[in-house]
């Protein structure tokens, strides 16, 4: 009988010891190496108005026809010469718990803040295998700038590592009635035709850049609504995750967070864009797995383009079910030659 109870002893014990071994491996990530992990080429190509002068076998969209720009009336403007490129700025992550940041290293930050209440109810009650919930954190990460890699330029965005966005605290994030407030027009779309149409938007993603107009559709990864966690159709996570961060992405330049600087009108400076076009970003994986060249070479895509043909081996079982993204912002900037310093 001693035995029994021995042996039941031990049992109890190492349940409880998995338990809590499980409990902490719910939260995993590692800080970004930004030597190894971010796709340099991706910052390309390079371009002085229309015309590329570094391409390195990257995608563009199109830019300023003028390579001439001017800011502000003379003579307190300033003249100066118009130049494209992306700018990796942002950083993303999409976990399965909240309070997780997987760019952190892994770190739980703010457990002791409740979740809005339908945050905390959402993460209680998981749903269905065909479907999930992550929550989303967006970090200001101006790269460029904080390497000095082109110090002489007045182009790049200026500061440091922030974390700018927390969906724990956005009581939206789980509620698709609530999302609706954000996003009206969802009720324009939520059809079988309006989202068979983003088939086009797949195709376009995969071939080169997301189509603009199709607000509504995430590419290859399903729809950009409603604008919370919840993906109504999951495939895998690195497709689940692409989704989120597309639609994280939207909700902020709704929300007037998040800005472009893209076009004559980023010449002087960033500006709202509410309505996001989505050709303005591309971004790479920088965990479980940093993101290597795929079969075209490239390793860094748009939004919306399929996970398939670089996903392979990036996801893996507890500690590889959580993602950190970079964010490559194209910009056009007009670069001083004479003129107002900054």
């Amino acid at each position: 009988m001693k035995s029994l109870y021995k042996s039941l002893a031990l049992l109890l014990l190492l349940l409880c010891v998995g338990r809590h071994a499980l409990a902490a491996s719910t939260c995993s990530g590692k800080f970004m190496n930004p030597i190894t992990d971010i796709c340099w080429s991706c910052i390309f190509p390079i371009s002085i108005g229309s015309t590329t002068i570094l391409q390195m076998g990257q995608e563009d969209i199109e830019n300023v026809g003028s390579p001439i720009c001017a800011c502000g009336p003379p003579p307190f403007g300033k003249i100066g010469i118009s130049i494209g490129f992306w700018e990796p700025a942002r950083q993303v992550d999409v976990t399965r718990t909240p309070w997780c940041f997987t760019s952190l290293g892994g770190a739980t930050i703010g457990s002791g803040i409740a979740p809005s209440p339908s945050v905390a109810q959402g993460n209680r009650a998981r749903r269905s295998s065909n479907t999930s919930l992550y929550q989303a954190h967006w970090y200001v990460n101006p790269v460029l700038y904080w390497l000095e890699v082109l110090s002489e330029t007045s182009c790049l965005e200026q500061g440091g590592f922030d974390i700018a966005y927390v969906t724990e605290l956005d009581p939206s994030w789980n509620d698709d009635e609530l999302a609706v407030i954000l996003s009206p027009d969802v009720f324009l779309f939520a059809n079988p035709a309006a989202q068979a149409a983003c088939a086009a938007d797949c195709i376009a993603a995969t071939t080169g850049f997301p189509l603009s107009p199709m607000q509504w559709c995430g590419g290859c990864q399903g729809s950009m609504f409603p604008l919370n966690g919840h993906v109504q159709s999951h495939v895998g996570g690195v497709q689940a995750s692409s989704l989120i961060m597309q639609r994280y992405a939207m909700k902020l330049h709704r929300e007037f967070l998040a800005f472009a600087g893209n076009g004559m009108a980023g010449w002087c400076g960033m500006y709202p864009a509410p309505v996001l076009d989505k050709r303005i970003y591309k971004y790479s994986m920088l965990y479980p797995s940093y993101q290597g060249k795929g079969p075209d070479g490239r390793c860094c895509q748009p939004m919306g383009r399929t996970t398939h043909v670089w996903s392979a081996g990036k996801e893996y079982p507890i500690k590889g079910e959580d993602f950190a993204y970079m964010m490559y912002r194209k910009r056009n900037c007009c670069e001083r030659i004479y003129g107002w310093v900054k």
